[in-house]
C-alpha cells in the first residue's frame, strides 16, 4: 500500500526538519543574540563545541524520528512494529540519519551570520534532497541525471534503509550498507565543519 511506502520518507523528513532547526536556525540565532560569544570564551576546543551541538541536535532528531516511526507504523498498518530487534535496528538507522543530516546542516551554516539565510534556503533544500531520494517514487524509475543526484543524497540511504526495515523486515543484512554510507557522510560533514568553524568573533 502506498501509505506504507510513504512512511520511510515521512520519517526522514521529520528528522530533516529537526536538523534544519537544530543544525541551522538555532546556531545562527545564537550568534545573532550574542550567545555564541558565551561558549567561545570557554576553554573547550572547536571539535568539542561542534560535536556537542551536533550530538544535541541528533538526539532530538532520533526522538522525532522514533515518534513518527511508531505512530506512522500503527497508522499505516506495519506488522510487528513493536518487535524489539526491529526497534533496535530502527534506532541505529535513525541515529546515523540524524547525525548525517544535523552535521550536513551545521556545515552549511558554519560560516553564516544572517538569521534570514537558513530560513530562505530550507525550502530549496527540502526539494533538492527529498524528491530525488525515492521517498515518493522508486529511484529505479528516475532519468539518469536524477539518479546521479540520488546517489549523493543522504536522504536516499535513510529512505532505503527504513523501507527495508519497515516493509521487508530484512534485518541487518538489508541496512548495513546504508548505515555505512550515512556514517561516512556524518564523519565527512563533521570534519569539514570543524575545519571551517571560526573560534573567534
Amino acid at each position: 500500500e502506498y501509505i506504507k511506502y510513504l512512511l520511510a520518507g515521512s520519517i526522514s523528513i521529520s528528522i530533516f526538519v529537526v536538523a534544519m532547526i537544530g543544525g541551522g536556525i538555532v546556531f545562527i540565532d545564537d550568534k545573532a543574540r550574542g550567545l555564541h560569544e558565551g561558549y567561545l570564551v570557554t576553554p573547550v576546543s572547536k571539535a568539542d563545541l561542534i560535536l556537542g551541538l551536533v550530538f544535541a541536535g541528533a538526539i532530538k532528531g532520533v526522538m522525532a524520528g522514533l515518534t513518527i516511526t511508531m505512530i506512522g507504523g500503527l497508522i499505516a498498518g506495519i506488522e510487528r512494529i513493536w518487535d524489539p530487534i526491529r526497534i533496535i535496528y530502527l534506532v541505529i538507522v535513525l541515529t546515523v540519519t540524524a547525525l548525517a543530516m544535523i552535521s550536513f546542516m551545521f556545515l552549511l551554516m558554519v560560516r553564516v551570520d544572517d538569521p534570514l539565510v537558513p530560513r530562505a534556503i530550507f525550502g530549496v533544500l527540502n526539494t533538492l534532497l527529498y524528491f530525488p531520494s525515492g521517498a515518493i517514487y522508486p529511484t529505479e524509475g528516475f532519468p539518469a541525471w536524477l539518479r546521479w543526484i540520488s546517489v549523493v543524497d543522504p536522504f536516499t540511504y535513510a529512505v532505503h534503509a527504513l523501507k527495508n526495515l519497515l516493509l521487508k523486515n530484512t534485518g541487518l543484512s538489508g541496512i548495513y550498507g546504508d548505515i555505512g554510507v550515512l556514517a561516512g557522510f556524518a564523519i565527512i560533514f563533521i570534519s569539514l565543519s570543524i575545519a571551517f568553524f571560526q573560534r573567534q568573533l
